[in-house]
């Protein structure tokens, strides 16, 4: 499916500034991808003060073991791109990937990939969402089920580097360096088609979970759907069937279009939003505007997600810590449509949130979308 907007294929700077409802009362919001309620509290949207962008404090160049010369202080690359040609391991690189130092899965080869989806719905006591090898499946009042299941970590687990020189966050990157880092993290997703689920993420600044600070992607080829992409899985296909082939996250663009006030964003390719429920404030989303399922065998969005981390930059003066995540189709699902989200860390979660594990958000998406606007 192909989303056009007739005379919106661009927006311009201050074309939809003002367009944005202020919140009277703390409101509940459904997220339509996940199901999961978002507690917005408009009381504390009137200081924008109040957010202090963290900013860890840069180490420099001197010591990195990213920048371009500095190729035996990795592990080995698995991946590079080198126009001008070159042996693996040497400088005249333009993206570089490498196996992560310190792997969170098992890089065994003959495992990575393999075993399913245990999060597939079950019929088992323990609900639709649970996964291959919990307890609660096997659980019954004649057995003597083990409550304490492990199974090893499989799979594989690589460090994309975005760029030669030492840049600390992808903003400052040109276009051409992020096109090119972009297509990196694609090529290396279909690399790795036959794990269940390919997880990419950005994370930049130390409160980020970065531990270097010279920008870099990572990739998790993971052996299993994590719940929260097969609950997404579950609604939209349980939508496609509901409306005989419709597209959720299609139509909630459309939508959003229409409405304008969290629409930031759109171009020929894709659509820049805050999400209706957005978890925390200046949570974006880029959506692409045809609604392709695989992240890695689409070629379009990469100028979008630049559009949005570098309006994040000039919202807050300089690029804040931040989350970046691409939400792909997981191996064998029917229906599909990615999407990108990034989340600025501006706000702490607090017990409420551990306890409930309902989000609240002081800065209602509609104010933040238009704050971004004014960026243009």
């Amino acid at each position: 499916m192909v989303i056009d907007f007739p005379g919106l294929a661009l927006i311009s700077p201050g074309t939809l500034v003002h367009l944005f409802r202020r919140l009277s009362s703390p409101e509940i919001r459904i997220d339509q991808l996940s199901g999961l309620p978002t507690i917005l509290a408009p009381g504390r949207a009137d200081r924008p003060e109040g957010f202090r962008t963290k900013a860890s404090e840069s180490k420099g160049s001197d010591n990195c073991p990213f920048c371009e010369g500095r190729e035996g202080r990795t592990p080995p690359e698995v991946y590079a791109t080198r126009p001008g040609g070159g042996a693996a391991d040497t400088a005249g690189w333009t993206t570089r990937v490498v196996p992560n130092l310190y792997p969170a899965l098992d890089r065994a080869d003959e495992h990575a990939g393999a075993g399913g989806d245990p999060t597939a719905p079950t019929k088992g006591d323990a609900g639709a969402f649970a996964a291959a090898g919990d307890p609660l499946l096997e659980s019954r009042r004649s057995g003597d089920p083990n409550l304490f299941v492990a199974k090893p970590a499989r799979g594989a687990h690589e460090v994309l580097i975005n760029a030669p020189t030492h840049a600390t966050a992808m903003a400052e990157l040109d276009e051409e360096q992020f096109a090119a880092a972009v297509a990196t993290w694609r090529e290396r997703m279909r690399t790795h088609a036959d794990a269940s689920y390919v997880q990419l993420i950005v994370n930049e600044g130390g409160g980020a979970g970065a531990s270097l600070e010279h920008t870099h992607a990572q990739l998790y080829a993971l052996d299993f759907v994590p719940a929260a992409v097969a609950r997404e899985r579950e609604r939209v296909g349980a939508y496609a069937e509901r409306t005989q082939g419709g597209s959720l996250l299609s139509d909630v663009l459309v939508e959003e279009v229409r409405r304008k006030e969290r629409l930031v964003a759109i171009d020929e390719e894709a659509a820049l939003i805050c999400p209706w429920a957005s978890r925390s404030p200046f949570e974006l989303r880029v959506i692409p505007r045809t609604a392709t399922a695989s992240f890695a065998d689409d070629t379009a969005g990469a100028a979008m997600i630049g559009t949005a981390l570098r309006l994040l930059a000039a919202r807050f003066d300089g690029s804040p810590e931040l989350n970046l995540w691409v939400r792909t189709v997981p191996r064998g699902a029917e229906h599909f449509h990615w999407h990108v989200d990034i989340a600025p860390r501006l706000s702490i979660k607090a017990a409420f949130e551990f306890a409930t594990g309902v989000d609240i958000n002081t800065y209602p998406p509609e104010r933040a979308a238009a704050d971004l606007r004014e960026c243009l």
